[in-house]
């Protein structure tokens, strides 16, 4: 279990709010690497391993003319993966990655091209993530290593999304609830 992974648990259990993951070039490598941190249970709801472009679309509900004329390896889909999970499984925040790990390129994309995607909640709040981030990554590396930069990469954006939201307010009762000052 990584570091990501235990603070990300931690700063949703803090928050009260639940997460969902969307994959395709990791297939379920995200959802083990926060299934793996005690206490995941409380904040986890599900994924859906979609590797098959036609299930990004009849489950995550990608758009399929987008599918049709850009490929699966773009980042608006990668953004409606994220959108998509997170409507179907009902949580606050929903995660996705879709890319090239190789051997061969895809959809006309090189090997190394991964996009990874965050939605959660639209807020008002000054400084809120507003919705959704999608980030354009380009990796180099074996296969495995590119499937587990994404993962990396995945959950540093979800991290940076709730940094940036949490007030001074949450912060305070976090570091008080977890023995700090």
């Amino acid at each position: 279990m990584s570091s990501q992974a235990t603070e990300l648990v931690r700063l949703l259990t803090v928050r009260g709010e639940t997460l969902a993951v969307a994959e395709s070039l990791t297939g379920g490598l995200v959802a083990a690497e926060i299934t793996s941190v005690p206490g995941a249970s409380k904040v986890f709801r599900g994924s859906v391993t979609a590797y098959a472009t036609e299930l990004k679309h009849e489950l995550l509900g990608v758009d399929a003319t987008l599918l049709a004329q850009r490929g699966a390896v773009d980042p608006q889909v990668a953004g409606e993966m994220a959108a998509g999970v997170r409507k179907v499984l009902d949580a606050d925040w929903g995660i996705a990655t879709t890319g090239v790990a190789g051997p061969e390129p895809q959809d006309g994309q090189p090997v190394g091209t991964v996009f990874v995607a965050v939605d959660g909640p639209l807020t008002d709040r000054p400084g809120s993530a507003g919705g959704g981030k999608v980030e354009a990554l380009r990796l180099n590396g074996s296969r495995a290593e590119i499937r587990m930069e994404s993962v990396r990469s995945v959950l540093a954006v979800l991290l940076e999304q709730l940094a940036g939201e949490q007030t001074g307010n949450e912060r305070a009762q976090d570091t008080e609830r977890n023995g700090g000052f």
